[in-house]
């Protein structure tokens, strides 16, 4: 997690490995193809392909796997960012014709599913209740940091957001052959927090600046975006952009930036993630991962940013005294914290 380069480390060693790679290629493909991504039903490391059984080189070394869903899981994470890396780092983007299919059936225990914090229906949203949808790296930390605001909070849920597939599952999210970023969606009452708070945490959450990934998850699977549902929230991504890449003053901020009815016609923006996903962070015996790279950077005070004709309308509720308690710091440390949301009377 602190490689001083990891671009130059892994191109290094793949210079070096040429020859290996070039004669193990087909091994090497057929086997991660089987054990780690959603080219079967259901991954399984303790299966092991014709190649692992006749290459003297690989049977030799007679790994064993874990078998729990949240090692496989985490496995899978890791070969998927050691790929992209070799590859490059930036993991690219798929194009819609190349995406995997999907399917038409949505992902089950969605339905009934309440959120295993505050208590409140997963997909309800009640009237006047409003949606902002996000990716900033893995979707663990990312759904934890909006969970634990203060107030207004209705529900968060961790899903498969802009892509191409329709209701993907985790394992082809993880190939990179959906086109999907890790997500948040959240579900909030404007009368009680705004929009720009929930903004806020979201861009301070991570590096925006990094390209196709954070920290050592690379791939476009784990992309920085924010997707909008009015033209108000697109003028206040817009302008909090601006003002906080000159802030962070370490080049462009890299966040896709998109209508949500741009992915109507692949079946909509947003698609829910697996039941053991959500709000993972706060059940017993999770593992405590986070990748992405928060800067410490405060977003420059909401009035020299935002439209004021936006002003009145989308006043913060969280004061700077919450933030300079609660907001993010430098490196990911979000799962250090209580999964209560924050009290008022802390700040």
């Amino acid at each position: 997690h602190n490689l001083a380069s990891p671009h130059k480390t892994t191109r290094a060693i793949t210079q070096a490995m040429a020859p290996f790679f070039l004669s193990r290629q087909a091994l090497s493909v057929g086997l991660i193809l089987q054990t780690t991504t959603a080219f079967q039903s259901q991954a399984s490391f303790t299966t092991r392909s014709a190649a692992l059984t006749t290459s003297p080189l690989i049977a030799a070394a007679k790994p064993t796997f874990p078998t729990t869903n949240r090692m496989n899981n985490t496995a899978r994470r890791m070969i998927g960012s050691i790929l992209d890396l070799l590859s490059g780092g930036d993991g690219g983007m798929i194009s819609p014709d190349k995406a995997l299919p999907g399917r038409p059936e949505k992902m089950a225990g969605i339905d009934g599913l309440k959120h295993y914090v505050l208590k409140n229906d997963l997909q309800e949203v009640p009237e006047g209740f409003e949606q902002c949808v996000f990716g900033n790296g893995c979707f663990w930390g990312s759904e934890k940091a909006i969970w634990r605001l203060p107030k207004g909070i209705h529900s968060t849920a961790v899903g498969y957001c802009a892509g191409f597939t329709p209701n993907p599952t985790y394992n082809e999210a993880c190939s990179s052959m959906t086109g999907h970023t890790e997500g948040v969606r959240v579900v909030y009452n404007p009368k009680e927090i705004s929009y720009v708070d929930i903004m806020r945490m979201f861009w301070e959450s991570h590096d925006p600046t990094q390209y196709m990934g954070q920290g050592n998850d690379r791939g476009s699977q784990y992309r920085s975006g924010i997707y909008y549902f009015n033209e108000d929230q697109k003028r206040l991504i817009e302008a909090s952009k601006a003002a906080y890449e000159k802030q962070l003053g370490k080049g462009e901020i890299k966040t896709e930036i998109a209508a949500a009815s741009d992915f109507d016609k692949y079946g909509g923006l947003w698609y829910f993630a697996e039941a053991y996903h959500q709000q993972y962070l706060s059940k017993p015996g999770s593992r405590p991962y986070c990748s992405a790279q928060p800067q410490g950077v405060s977003l420059a005070p909401f009035d020299s940013w935002c439209p004021e004709d936006l002003k009145e309308k989308y006043q913060p509720a969280l004061p700077e005294s919450f933030w300079k308690k609660h907001g993010p710091v430098r490196g990911c440390s979000i799962v250090r914290f209580d999964n209560e949301p924050i009290s008022e009377s802390s700040y």
